[in-house]
Formats: C-alpha cells, structure tokens, sequence
C-alpha cells in the first residue's frame, strides 16, 4: 500500500481531535443533571486498489481510493446533540461531516427533529429524520455500530439517500419475548450524487421490525416517491429526442418527477458468538435509472475481542426502462453521425453492476473503539459503482483493502 498523502494524513489527525474536544465536553455535559446531552461517533478510514483506471467509492462520492491509498472513503466525525423538554418533548440534532456528492467534508445536519413520546409505545417525529430504506438506516454510518467496515454497497449503493424532511411516527409493542416495531414516514429528501443534484419528493412508506426472543430480527420496508434527477446532459438529450420522430424515447429517458420505489426485507441472527445479516432489495423507477436488485450475506464468528466474517453480494440491472426504437445510423449534424448509439451509450452509463466477495476481521480494542481490516475482491459486469474511470475500463477485477478505526463518544 502506498503512503497516505500529507493532506489526507493532516484530515485524519483534524477529525480525531476534533473528536477528542468534544467526547471531553460530552463528559462535562453527562456529569451533572441537565436537560442537554452530547454524544457522537467517528471513523478514521484507509483504502487503497490495485489499479489506477477507477476509484473505489462510497456510492454518491466523486473521489475514493486507487493504488494511492485514500483517508475520504470512510472516515467522517458526528456530533449528536439532545435536548429533553418535558417526560413527553425531546429534540435531536446530529451534524456529520464526510465526503460528499460535491467532493468535500462540509458538515451538514443529518437528523434535526423535535418528537413526542405520546404513550409508551407511541412516538412522532417531526423534522429531518433518518430514512428508512435499509435494516440498518439509521446507524449505517456509525462504523462501530456495525460488524463491515462498511455496509455492502452492492445493497446500500442503490440508494444514496439517507434522510427525509417531514415526519415520522412509530408504534412499539411487546407480546412476550416479541418485539414488533412498525413506522410510518412521509416527506421529501435533497441529495447531491457525484455532483448531480436527486430529488425524492411524495416520499412515503412503511417500515416493520420483529425482534424475537432466540437473537433473530427479521425487518421488511417498502417506499415510494418522484424521482428528479438534474442533470444538464440528460435534459439536454431528452429535449432533442422529444424535437424528433422519437419522443417515446426521450419520454421514457426523462428523469423527472417519475414514480420510484425500493423494497427490502432482512434478517439478522446475533445469538452467542454466531452472527448472520442478509438483505434482498428491489428498486424500480420509470426512467433511465434502472430498475436494480441487491442481496447481501454475511457470516461472523466471535473470537474474544476479535470478529472474523466473510460477505457475499451482488447488485444487478433488471430493467433499462428505455426502449430504444431509433434505427440504426441516424445522424444529428453537430450533435452524433449515431443518434441510437448515442442513447444507448447513455442508457449503458446508469449501468452498475457487480458481485463482490469480502472477508474482514473486527477487533474491539477498547469498550468504545474498533479497529478492522476488510478485503473485497469486486468483478464489476462493465463499470459497476466505481468512478474516475479511464476510456475503455470495465468488467475488470479490482481487490480493495480498507482499514478503520472507528470510535463512538
């Protein structure tokens, strides 16, 4: 692996003092009896490829790691910060810091809610609010949470957002050893995705969990929303299509406001030193955004202080969404001598398909630190999620190694 840049090494040591300042202040806050509570997570994260044609990234990221070993994939600092009104009104406000779909680390609120705790079993939430797309939504960035030194991508890829503005409301009950949770969420969501703003407005579904006595969870979720994708090229095309013989085409290709939803159901099984999570999900849209499906499997094993594990996934194409009926060799002067071509390049360029193998090893250092070690060797079926690929690169084997610390205060 090579040497991690100054920048990226100056970046590290910044966001784990900044840590240490503020798991010091969380320690003042705790220590006497006030309405205000501060806690927070963090990860310090190498990875590096071997090969310089892509970069491995977090879906939505616009820089990640090659040969070079890259500090911007996975680290990031969170800063929680609660406010209990009354027994029945709270507040939470949580601001994270990681790389963004416009290439940097500027802090943004991830949750910022107020909430009523109406009955025991009954809670609202109004405000930004963590969106329940994945078994793992609302702590999927919170590394020491999880087992992965992060979440599969070819599952958690297919869906970049990660909040909602609106609401939510949740009803718990307990019938024995049994826990079943059911939420309600509704609202709409902003996101830059590799420096394309996303828009899911409408945004509405339904989110289950039963908790069973023997260590087994099983969850299943389905949302729905318009989907708006801004981007200059693709309505640059749609607009073209649409002044021709072949505005099917463009209508089908067009990115906004077009009906989308993603479903999912998982299982985790943590009993002893076994533990098992598994997730199948289906996204479907009516425009050039195909429609997916993503699985993943994991299996790890408890060792004292040290969690071997091993995961399979996959993310596949089901659906284009777009017809493309343009014969053959029709040519727009100044534009392209293929105007079929052309669509289906385009059409090809939402393609991200791959399976990836991983194996990783988890060791909890201390009660509130972990450090991990993950390999993942991924074979992308043309250029899957990776970017910053040179002319021509695909379906090429890449080995990834990251290593974390990860930390919560």
């Amino acid at each position: 692996m090579n040497a991690i840049p100054m920048k990226k090494q100056a970046s590290a040591r910044h966001l784990l003092g900044v840590a240490a300042l503020i798991a010091v202040s969380g320690v003042q806050a705790a220590s006497g009896d006030s309405m205000f509570s501060i806690s927070g997570f963090g990860t310090v994260g190498l990875v590096a490829t071997d090969t310089d044609d892509a970069e491995y990234v977090v879906y939505g990221q616009r820089s990640g790691g090659r040969k070079q070993a890259s500090a911007e994939v996975d680290s990031k600092l969170a800063v929680q910060l609660g406010v209990k009104f009354t027994s029945m009104f709270s507040a939470t406000v949580q601001a994270l810091s990681k790389q963004n779909g416009d290439g940097n680390f500027k802090p943004r609120a991830e949750w910022a809610f107020l909430k009523a705790q109406v009955t025991p079993d009954l809670a609202i939430r109004v405000g930004r609010v963590g969106a329940p797309l994945f078994a793992v939504s609302d702590f999927r960035d919170v590394g020491f949470a999880n087992t992965w030194l992060r979440p599969p991508q070819d599952v958690y890829g297919q869906v970049p957002i990660s909040h909602i503005d609106g609401a939510d409301l949740s009803y718990q009950s307990s019938f024995g050893d049994t826990t079943l949770t059911v939420q309600l969420v509704g609202g709409k969501s902003k996101e830059v995705v590799g420096g394309t703003d996303v828009e899911a407005t409408d945004f509405r579904g339904v989110n289950a969990t039963v908790e069973l006595g023997n260590g087994m969870t099983l969850r299943v979720g389905h949302v729905e929303a318009k989907l708006t994708v801004k981007s200059a090229s693709l309505a640059g095309l749609v607009g073209l299509l649409r002044q021709l013989p072949f505005a099917s085409v463009g209508n089908e290709i067009d990115p906004t406001r077009k009906d989308s939803s993603f479903s999912g159901v998982g299982l985790a099984y943590d009993e002893g030193n076994w533990l098992v999570n598994a997730e199948y999900t289906k996204r479907k849209t009516d425009s050039i955004i195909p429609s997916t499906t993503g699985w993943f499997l994991t299996v790890g094993h408890r060792l004292g202080k040290f969690t071997p594990y091993a995961t399979l996934s996959e993310l596949k194409r089901d659906d284009t969404n777009v017809n493309n009926a343009i014969p053959p060799g029709v040519a727009i002067p100044g534009v392209t001598a293929d105007l079929r071509a052309l669509v289906e390049g385009t059409v090809n360029s939402q393609r991200t398909d791959q399976k990836t193998t991983a194996l990783g090893l988890r060791w909890d250092l201390m009660p509130s630190v972990a450090m991990k070690a993950q390999w993942e060797r991924v074979k992308p079926n043309g250029t899957g999620l990776f970017v910053a690929r040179t002319p021509g690169w695909g379906n090429e084997r890449v080995n990834v190694l990251s290593l974390s610390v990860d930390f919560v205060f």
